[in-house]
């Protein structure tokens, strides 16, 4: 490849929301900083939006291993050519470094970088490194990393670590300085409940089931706005609805989380790494429930951090019952002082600033000894 320009930036990032916004969120804060930034994608992948029209994006071939010997080739043949499509692409646009935010769309144009000798910073959303970045981090310059501890990473390649946090969305980074007040006495309580972007089954059918064992004096303090999967909500109603609750709003999709989230005294969620991020940021005490399935079982290592920092409760889903949830919601919502230690302890874990942060250690990363004037032979 020829010599990289001093200005451009390609951050490299998948179709998923959870790879997708990290990097939108470090466009904006280098293209504020005075540099071009181009994204790199899959054919799942959108652009970032009309109000960053113009970072211009460009589609190469990518997937992720399929089952059996045919999918697993299949895919093999798509990454080396998504390869030889990344490699014509970084010799036209001769960037200055390129960022990788994990998934498989990001593999072919990272290793890309590696081979032409341009700088590679990864960021790593999760407690447990991506199997993408595991197969990219050895010849990265650098890992951005949202937890401490992060799991999988050989000693070889723990100096390249440098903590910036996730970023989270603007409206959510909006809430950061919310106060946090605890419900005491007779005060009404917010309980938020959510299971990713269409809700979690489990929750929809534990949590009725766990507030109808709940004193009804304590039922009625309660205004719970929970998300359901659109096919549950019907039967979450039915549920909910005789409970005499102080407040009720089921929905398959919220579109104003940030003031749900900074109006709640307690959440109930998954412990993905974009909810953990919004937890943090404005300082929410929580029970996680990590998705059982997820890759890595990263969402347990996810959650396990923020419990051992008392930011959180940690309850895996065979655990999740209502009994179980009934017992712990009593004890909590009479503990206004535990539900404020959480709280803090929260929001001293979380950052807003972790765009910015991340912007910091790529130009940091550019400006080492050993990225000047780094080009292909």
């Amino acid at each position: 490849m020829t010599s990289p320009t001093t200005n451009s930036i390609v951050l490299a990032a998948g179709g998923t929301g959870g790879h997708m916004f990290p990097a939108e969120a470090l466009a904006r804060a280098l293209l504020a900083r005075g540099r071009s930034v181009t994204l790199v994608t899959d054919r799942r992948g959108h652009a970032f939006g009309e109000s960053l029209a113009e970072v211009p994006v460009h589609r190469i071939r990518a997937a992720s291993p399929g089952a059996g010997i045919v999918g697993k080739l299949k895919a093999a043949v798509e990454m080396a050519l998504g390869l030889l499509e990344a490699r014509s692409l970084l010799r036209r646009l001769r960037p200055a470094a390129v960022v990788g935010f994990g998934g498989y769309p990001s593999v072919p144009t990272v290793y890309a970088a590696i081979q032409g000798r341009i700088p590679a910073l990864l960021h790593e959303q999760n407690a447990v490194l991506g199997r993408a970045n595991r197969m990219l981090i050895a010849g990265a310059r650098r890992l951005a990393v949202a937890f401490t501890g992060v799991s999988r990473i050989g000693e070889a390649d723990r100096a390249k670590i440098i903590r910036t946090g996730n970023p989270v969305r603007p409206a959510i980074a909006a809430h950061r300085d919310a106060p946090y007040h605890a419900p005491e006495g007779t005060a009404p309580i917010h309980l938020l409940v959510m299971g990713g972007s269409q809700g979690a089954r489990v929750f929809s059918e534990v949590i009725p089931q766990a507030l109808a064992l709940l004193p009804a004096d304590t039922r009625a303090r309660i205004h719970l706005s929970q998300q359901c999967r659109p096919e549950d909500l019907e039967a979450a109603r039915v549920a909910l609805s005789d409970l005499g609750l102080g407040g009720l709003t089921l929905e398959s999709f919220f579109r104003d989380v940030p003031d749900r989230l900074a109006a709640c005294h307690l959440a109930i969620t998954r412990s993905g790494a974009s909810t953990i991020a919004e937890l943090t940021c404005v300082g929410r005490p929580a029970i996680l429930v990590p998705y059982p399935h997820a890759t890595d079982d990263h969402q347990t290592a996810n959650a396990r951090q923020l419990a051992e920092v008392g930011a959180a409760w940690l309850v895996p889903q065979p655990e999740f019952t209502a009994r179980a949830l009934a017992d712990r919601l009593g004890m909590l919502l009479t503990d206004p002082a535990a539900l404020r230690a959480a709280a803090m302890a929260a929001r001293d874990w979380g950052t807003a600033q972790a765009a910015d942060a991340l912007a910091d250690a790529v130009l940091a990363m550019l400006a080492t000894p050993e990225t000047k004037g780094a080009a292909a032979p």
